[in-house]
């Protein structure tokens, strides 16, 4: 299935649902709980998307201006932003999370469609035609809503995207780096994106090594 414009921005949309979802109703305490992610809670999780918001959103303002607007200042500027948005409250989190991601969407729904073909970085420095951009805010919403750790697994993930995530980190990783694996779309998924699957084996039986998280 080939990503085009109209399905990724579905897919934003998709996950960011479910990410509104896993958060809904969260008491302060069940905020500040560990997420699936090594060493971050969920507040660090929700305040981590929210800001990628903020930041895949001057990528779209790039876009649409051609100006040179990076997603961070910086990397140390990056994960200080998370930090200080681990240490909100539940209340300011959530508002923070869901006008972020109101403000993206309004964004990428106003960007003329010549804008699409623009030009523009990535934080890992790579330079990506802006119809990139929906792609890149999909797996951050999809992946992040299962490492909230509220019931939600690679399983209830739309298959396209699944099958599309699939393919991308196994380009990503790079020749080599990832073992034949055997196993459902979504187990396989979840494990070649360093996630707990348990249904996965080694191509022949046997675990598979360990991958490290990715995202």
């Amino acid at each position: 299935m080939a990503r085009d414009l109209a399905t990724t921005l579905a897919w934003v949309e998709t996950g960011t649902g479910l990410c509104a979802s896993a958060i809904a109703g969260l008491s302060e305490r069940e905020y500040g709980a560990a997420s699936a992610l090594p060493g971050w809670t969920r507040k660090h999780v929700v305040a981590h998307l929210a800001a990628n918001a903020e930041a895949i959103g001057n990528l779209v303002r790039w876009a649409r201006t051609g100006e040179l607007t990076p997603m961070y200042a910086s990397p140390q500027a990056r994960a200080a932003g998370i930090e200080r948005g681990a240490r909100l409250d539940a209340g300011e989190l959530a508002r923070w999370f869901t006008e972020s991601a109101a403000t993206l969407a309004t964004a990428m729904a106003a960007l003329p469609e010549e804008a699409w073909r623009a030009e523009v970085v990535t934080a890992q420095g790579r330079t990506v035609q802006a119809i990139e951009i929906p792609w890149m805010r999909s797996r951050e919403v999809m992946v992040h809503a299962v490492d909230l750790a509220t019931g939600l697994t690679f399983a209830d993930l739309p298959e396209g995207f699944l099958r599309e995530l699939r393919e991308d980190i196994r380009a990503k990783r790079g020749p080599g780096a990832v073992p034949n694996v055997e196993g459902s779309l979504p187990d396989v998924t979840a494990y070649l994106a360093g996630r707990p699957a348990g249904g996965v084996t080694a191509a022949g039986g046997g675990r598979p090594p360990t991958l490290p998280p990715w995202l």
